[in-house]
């Protein structure tokens, strides 16, 4: 968890700022890492605007925030998962390879928008310790796609949609 700034960069405890991207990067050329998959879940804003949901049939929490100030942050969580397996080679990789290509990045808010926490935590993170505990041997990609419909619909029934893998 870290306060995101304006442009979707990352504010450290130090106040120095960081983009996304740059620490992953980073991390990616980690010599104790190579080879492994990488996972990062930022739950961060990645911007100012707020993200208004489906519309007129939007989300209850929607219609909570609408009816509160500003800087009142609401329980509700938007789950925009990226799975970047583009980027440039690094050197020393194979022709078709990439060097991005065991990484996943989970982010709590889409581009631009805030994302929200409340004192117990944040949605994205509570419902994910959930369906992963519903699920332990799941696929990854479905279990955050479950994540995701949960948090959107506001589901209380966690892990509903799943079906165990043997």
């Amino acid at each position: 968890m870290a306060h995101g700034g304006p442009q979707g960069q990352l504010l450290g405890a130090d106040g120095q700022e960081v983009q996304p991207e740059a620490l992953v990067r980073e991390l990616n050329h980690c010599q104790a890492l190579q080879g492994s998959p990488k996972i990062f879940l930022l739950q961060a804003c990645r911007g100012g605007k707020r993200d208004a949901g489906v519309g007129p049939v939007a989300l209850p929490w929607y219609w909570r925030w609408r009816r509160t100030l500003p800087a009142i942050p609401t329980q509700a969580d938007v789950l925009q998962i990226h799975a970047d397996a583009q980027g440039s080679p690094s050197r020393g990789s194979t022709p078709g390879s990439s060097d991005q290509a065991d990484i996943l990045t989970v982010y709590a808010a889409t581009e631009g928008c805030v994302a929200y926490r409340d004192e117990k935590g944040s949605d994205l993170v509570r419902t994910l310790v959930e369906v992963l505990r519903a699920n332990p041997r799941g696929d990854l990609l479905e279990l955050l796609t479950e994540v995701c419909v949960c948090v959107c619909m506001g589901d209380q029934e966690i892990g509903a949609g799943l079906t165990p893998t043997p």
